[in-house]
């Protein structure tokens, strides 16, 4: 009972976190409306990767060794929001040009795309070291005071589920038709504020460093 009370814990805690607004879910909403449905999926899949990697580190107690060399997470700080700024930049830069997507939401998307969108997602998701902090927070708040190999897997499989699935939800929400037109239609502006949102975003965990 007491390991059902702590993974119910954690999954409540961690679900608020997925779902608050940051660089994780422009990053997905931009790749759904822009690209195809299933690179915006893809990249859902790729946050699910990224928070297994979290998961995986909270329990091997990444909280202590940041705590123990406080330079390793300065480091990780400056690191990430340098590549948030730069992904910002890029759709920053990208504002202007013109953009194919595909006719239906439906078709398939090369492999090498899916790829990259996975691997967009995956390192978006590891770039924020603040991300980290949390999930080793509310490991620390919630585990159970022993645990077994079995519930350690249940409870890293639940965090790629929670992951995914609420990016994935957002990806084929904002796949559809009307999102889609909208954003051809304004896509100048829209790119200018995600690149701005993304830049800004970079910058302050850059100085936040310090």
């Amino acid at each position: 009972m007491e390991h059902y009370a702590s993974l119910l814990g954690i999954c409540a805690a961690l679900t608020v976190g997925v779902i608050s607004p940051g660089p994780s879910f422009v990053m997905i909403a931009r790749t759904a409306v822009a690209a195809s449905r299933n690179e915006g999926v893809a990249a859902a899949i790729g946050m699910g990767c990224g928070g297994v990697l979290f998961a995986i580190a909270a329990l091997l107690g990444l909280q202590g060794l940041l705590l123990a060399v406080p330079l390793l997470y300065t480091v990780l700080k400056v690191a990430g929001g340098i590549y948030l700024a730069f992904l910002g930049f890029k759709i920053w830069r990208g504002a202007s040009l013109p953009l194919q997507i595909a006719a239906a939401t439906g078709n398939l998307t090369g492999r090498n795309s899916l790829s990259k969108s996975l691997i967009l997602g995956f390192t978006t998701q590891v770039s924020n070291p603040k991300t980290s902090i949390v999930y080793a927070s509310v490991f620390a708040a919630f585990m159970p005071g022993s645990q077994s190999i079995s519930f350690d897997v249940l409870l890293i499989c639940t965090v790629f589920v929670i992951e995914s699935s609420w990016y994935a939800i957002v990806a084929v929400a904002l796949s559809s038709a009307r999102p889609r037109t909208t954003y051809l239609r304004y896509k100048h502006w829209l790119d200018r504020v995600a690149g701005g949102v993304m830049m800004a975003l970079g910058i302050k965990l850059v100085a936040s460093a310090r």
